[in-house]
């Protein structure tokens, strides 16, 4: 058997090649870009069109929406606060976002939006780190009155599951709603990371995207990240799609030229707004297996790192995120299936399939995933835009990361 010179096998990248080209050649997705990568060696694999009618292929500088990949990356600019004690863990909130103060607390997560208790105490720092501050999008209850609200009163778009007004006009919509839960009590999903956004902002009195770019985005050389695409690269962004989930044919959700992803939006949605590359995305996860390092400039504490990258739930809590991830695998496609959470991702922990206990990262409806190995000083991406109405991504998904794992070859 062949060895390349980065611990895979020179026989376990072709079988990667031929899996992804697979999905491909069955119609199902139009193209894909995938990165790998071990130490100081990258492999990439770019395989397919950006539209499914054909035309410019895919390639390695292609620029993507990240969906809910996002996560893992904008929350980076709340752990710099925190390094440099401008945040505290336990510090509540209200100083910074009145808007969540004297909160109200469904007596059912399900029932009447009337039907409430006081908050027992404060949500803090620590709450919105680990998505546990009381709301959150919870498909397990769809068509409650609380997840009608979110759209109701505009405080999610109903064709985008992103924030629809600006950031202050954002908090002040979410502030009219309870919560779900007791601060502290249960994960829920996405709301939590466009809050730290806003508390971002607020802290350092500068948009989030521009505190973003000048702590994390530069100095790793992330070039091609942000939460728009600018015209003069719009022609490496492909069309999303969302095939139909009865015939599975291919709807454009969002088109480049004119598209969503075409101008700075109202709210930079940390939970899913960003674009970028796999080699922009590849600097970052680097990053954080070199423990806060890039090169010989530290971005992150050490501390850090290990806080954001090692499961911080309870065990009750974690017991109701896998719960979660059960309910929904019919509508996630197999997303989530993890265990754990840190600060802004998903953390493996118990080993449910090829990758082992650490993995961190997450993926995204887009299509996208986004995880390193600590164990294995690995780094994997693989990025389409094939949203998950259907499994086909998630598929591919699950395919890309069992073949990589049975091609580590040390």
């Amino acid at each position: 058997m062949g060895h390349s010179n980065n611990g895979f096998s020179a026989r376990g990248l072709r079988r990667l090649h031929d899996v992804l080209e697979r999905h491909v050649e069955s119609g199902k997705i139009p193209g894909l870009v995938a990165l790998v990568g071990r130490g100081d060696e990258t492999h990439v694999e770019a395989i397919g069109t950006m539209r499914q009618e054909g035309g410019a292929p895919m390639r390695r500088n292609t620029i993507f929406r990240m969906a809910s990949t996002s996560k893992p990356l904008a929350v980076a600019p709340a752990m710099i606060l925190l390094d440099e004690c401008r945040l505290r863990l336990d510090d509540p909130v209200d100083e910074w976002l009145p808007e969540l103060a004297d909160r109200q607390v469904l007596k059912r997560p399900d029932g009447p939006l009337e039907d409430t208790e006081p908050a027992r105490r404060p949500i803090t720092v620590r709450d919105l780190l680990t998505s546990t501050f009381g709301l959150g999008l919870d498909m397990t209850v769809a068509g409650s009155p609380m997840m009608n609200a979110f759209f109701e009163r505009g405080v999610y778009g109903q064709e985008w599951l992103l924030p629809e007004p600006e950031p202050d006009e954002w908090m002040r919509r979410l502030g009219t709603l309870p919560l779900m839960y007791q601060p502290g009590e249960r994960w829920q999903y996405n709301v939590s990371s466009d809050v730290l956004g806003v508390l971002v902002a607020r802290v350092t009195g500068q948009p989030f995207e521009t505190f973003l770019r000048e702590r994390v985005l530069d100095p790793l050389g992330m070039k091609d990240t942000g939460f728009h695409v600018p015209a003069d690269k719009i022609d490496r962004l492909p069309p999303l799609y969302a095939p139909d989930p009865q015939t599975g044919e291919f709807l454009v959700e969002d088109e480049a030229i004119g598209g969503h992803h075409s101008r700075p939006p109202k709210f930079p949605s940390c939970g899913g707004g960003l674009d970028s590359t796999v080699d922009d995305y590849h600097a970052y996860f680097r990053m954080l297996l070199n423990k806060g390092m890039h090169g010989s400039e530290r971005i992150l504490s050490r501390a850090a790192v290990e806080l954001m990258t090692t499961n911080r739930l309870t065990h009750e809590q974690t017991g109701a995120r896998q719960a979660w991830a059960r309910d929904v695998v019919h509508v996630a496609h197999g997303q989530g299936q993890q265990g754990g959470w840190g600060f802004g991702m998903a953390v493996r922990t118990y080993r449910g399939d090829h990758a082992p206990i650490g993995q961190f990262g997450w993926d995204g409806g887009a299509g996208t995933s986004t995880y390193a190995d600590p164990d294995n000083q690995l780094v994997g991406l693989l990025l389409t835009q094939t949203g998950m109405s259907t499994p086909d991504s998630m598929r591919a998904i699950h395919d890309f990361w069992t073949t990589l794992y049975q091609a580590i070859d040390d």
